[in-house]
């Protein structure tokens, strides 16, 4: 029988992931679409590969196994699965037509919608990725001051000007590298070490899991006011989760440009570039930033949908609320055992369990924290990524299975047995980075 959430499960059944793994092995490069839902991210051997079905804050796997999902899609599903507003608006859409021939209404509609909500909304654009956003407005940067360096922070995509600064620079020209650099967190001198007179814009994510010290943002937003420089804000996790209008809302700052796509449209395919207008009005005539499937309709009803949920639930108190007692759960959990090597940090409403290397390898410490909460009915990457689906109910079950998952953990660290505990292969490196972002690797080097 399929594992239902209890406390009791045995390990899963995943035989019909495992072979729809082997069929992708030589395939699909990589064998995923994104890295973070690929199967280097979980415990090999223990964790599925493949999930099938999604309803609320639960998900079922290809073999029938259910499990609480505290990755949400990689952020996108910040209602939940199958949440029937957003559902019966695509439905309804569809009966109409998903892209036609000429413009929609709904890309006014939602545009008017947004502006409402977003401090420097004075103009939006739609595309469909969030790399796509991003490489939009660092074009816009470099066509509004005419100059071509790019420093960044965090992670903005796949496109060759962000690229450029990680392992995985392969293919792209040394020209290109040349103009795209990156800075420390919450470390304005490495910033202003960085600034010469051909930067045309910073782009970074307001935050990742590590709060602004010192006043840092509204300090990044003075120094690029003083030296001419486009502030880009990243606002693919921090928009409409942090607050409403997103981490502009919250810190009371005014990027002049700024990219959403995660949370916006409960899992559709969607990004948006806001602006003020100045900088935007380059999009009319000097740049080119056009797809065919920027107005494609049913993500626009999605995020409409989406949008009036958000606002009229109040939906980032509600994640701020349940990822608190998550947060604060998993850190009492840890000091109750005893176990000072690991602890959760973040926000509440996207926390994340780390690990220090005073008690093994942090990777190794994670997957068995993976192998033991996916054996009790938890899909668990280290990350709490909170839904408006995340019931009581679900924060009490979960922190029943971290206590004796970490209870597992700790045992493995007491007796020196944290590998031969895990009952797979360790989850890998992420590519993506949550902190130090102040690299820049060697052309031919390979991941992080």
């Amino acid at each position: 029988m399929p594992n239902k959430i209890s406390l009791n499960n045995d390990y899963p059944t995943i035989s019909k992931s495992d072979e729809l793994y082997n069929r992708a092995v030589g395939l699909i490069p990589s064998v995923t679409q994104t890295l973070a839902k690929g199967p280097g991210q979980w415990v090999k051997g223990v964790a599925p590969k493949y999930l099938v079905k999604g309803k609320g804050s639960h998900v079922w796997d290809v073999d029938g196994n259910e499990y609480i999902d505290y990755m949400m899609a990689v952020g996108p599903l910040s209602l939940g699965y199958a949440y029937s507003k957003v559902d019966e608006a695509i439905k309804k859409q569809l009966e109409d037509g998903i892209t036609f021939s000429m413009m929609h209404p709904l890309e006014v509609e939602v545009a008017e919608m947004i502006r409402k909500i977003v401090p420097n909304a004075e103009a939006i654009r739609y595309s469909k990725t969030g790399a796509d956003a991003t490489s939009a407005a660092v074009r816009l940067a470099r066509a509004y001051t005419g100059k071509n360096k790019i420093l960044c922070c965090g992670y903005h995509g796949w496109h060759d000007w962000y690229i450029a600064v990680t392992a995985r620079n392969n293919g792209i020209p040394e020209a290109v590298q040349a103009m795209s650099f990156t800075f420390n967190y919450n470390d304005i001198d490495s910033v202003k070490k960085s600034i010469d007179d051909d930067v045309a814009a910073i782009i970074l994510e307001p935050v990742v899991f590590a709060e602004p010290k010192d006043n840092f943002l509204h300090k990044l937003a003075d120094l690029c006011k003083q030296k001419g420089i486009v502030l880009i804000f990243d606002e693919m996790w921090t928009g409409f989760r942090m607050a409403l209008g997103g981490a502009q809302e919250f810190f009371g700052i005014t990027p002049d440009l700024a990219t959403y796509s995660k949370a916006v449209a409960n899992g559709m395919p969607i990004s948006i570039l806001t602006g003020k207008r100045k900088i935007m009005d380059l999009a009319d005539e000097d740049i080119f930033f056009y797809t065919t499937f920027g107005g494609e309709a049913l993500s626009l009803a999605a995020t409409k949908a989406t949008i009036e949920e958000l606002s009229s639930k109040n939906v980032p108190k509600h994640l701020n609320d349940k990822g608190k007692k998550i947060k604060d759960g998993y850190n009492a959990i840890a000091l109750k055992l005893g176990m000072d090597y690991t602890k959760a940090i973040g926000y509440n409403w996207r926390s994340m369990a780390a690990f220090e290397e005073k008690a093994g390898d942090p990777l190794v410490q994670k997957s068995l924290m993976q192998q033991e909460m996916i054996k009790r009915g938890v899909l668990w990457q280290g990350f709490h990524n909170i839904s408006f689906s995340h019931s009581d109910e679900d924060v009490n079950y979960t922190l029943q299975a971290l206590e004796e998952s970490l209870f597992v953990l700790k045992k493995a660290v007491e007796e020196n047995k944290l590998r031969e505990t895990l009952r797979g292969e360790p989850v890998q490196q992420v590519f993506r980075k949550v902190d130090n972002f102040n690299t820049k690797p060697s052309p031919k080097g390979r991941g992080f």
